[in-house]
């Protein structure tokens, strides 16, 4: 077996995933300050408000795209009986609009602060790098997805090549034969990932480890204006939260009320 296809195949897999988990371990302990987007939305909002969203929708559906072309087996999606072409349109389709979406929204982002001088001032050696990994792995990405659009069914089934070598790398028996199967296109995007992913935790992409996904789930919060009126008794505040038009809730605020009216009563 050619040394090079072992290497890539069956070695720099493990070597991505030491140096995503070392660094973003090592990151987290030691440059807790740094873990951050350096937002510069405060230099300009226009083109960000618009770029911004794009890139991080496009993003979001691309990550979940892939999550299921790689992680479900084709034998799963068959039990449920999703055909090869019903799945190839699918995601073809959404993975054009996706990927294009994406790549749109980077452009613009990579615009915007190259053009803005207070953005691009405030662009490090570290971040340009990034961009360079991040722009060449969606271009080949999005590159090859549509030329497996424009070539139907002849197109190359990466569920039977590139599918397989990826679930079995966790498996630490990795099929490399399946992989060096596929075309050239897929080995340079699937290289430029995995240079990407070794760069992600010395980056500012490490943010995306700590997604504020819990503001979905936090309470909600109550803004409440400071009573300045002398001598007005304040209603006392409950230490914890409830639903909206919950009893107690409801109960405790017409006992605030009562008591508001007999301090004012009073004085």
């Amino acid at each position: 077996m050619n040394v090079w296809i072992i290497l890539l195949w069956g070695v720099l897999p493990y070597v991505t995933l030491v140096v995503l988990i070392g660094g973003t371990i090592w990151r987290y302990r030691y440059d807790q300050f740094g873990w951050t987007t350096r937002s510069s939305q405060v230099y300009e909002s226009r083109l960000m408000k618009i770029a911004s969203p794009l890139f991080h929708l496009g993003i979001l559906v691309v990550l979940v795209g892939h999550i299921v072309g790689l992680v479900i087996p084709k034998t799963w999606t068959d039990a449920l009986g999703v055909s090869e072409h019903l799945y190839h349109i699918m995601a073809l389709g959404f993975g054009s609009i996706a990927g294009i979406a994406t790549l749109a929204g980077l452009i613009m982002l990579i615009y915007r602060r190259r053009r803005v001088g207070t953005v691009f001032m405030a662009t490090t050696a570290n971040d340009k790098v990034m961009y360079v990994f991040l722009l060449g792995t969606i271009v080949i990405g999005v590159s090859a997805t549509l030329i497996a659009l424009s070539r139907g069914e002849e197109a190359h089934n990466y569920r039977l090549s590139i599918s397989p070598w990826f679930r079995s790398i966790f498996m630490l028996h990795p099929e490399v034969e399946a992989m060096a199967t596929a075309p050239l296109s897929f080995h340079i995007h699937v290289v430029m990932a995995m240079s990407l992913f070794m760069l992600w935790p010395f980056t500012r992409l490490v943010h995306a480890f700590t997604a504020p996904v819990h503001y979905l789930f936090r309470p909600y919060i109550v803004y409440r204006s400071r009573d300045t009126t002398p001598g007005r008794a304040r209603a006392p505040i409950a230490a914890r939260w409830d639903p909206v038009n919950s009893t107690d809730t409801t109960a405790r605020q017409a006992h605030a009320l009562k008591g508001r009216r007999h301090s004012g009563a009073s004085h």
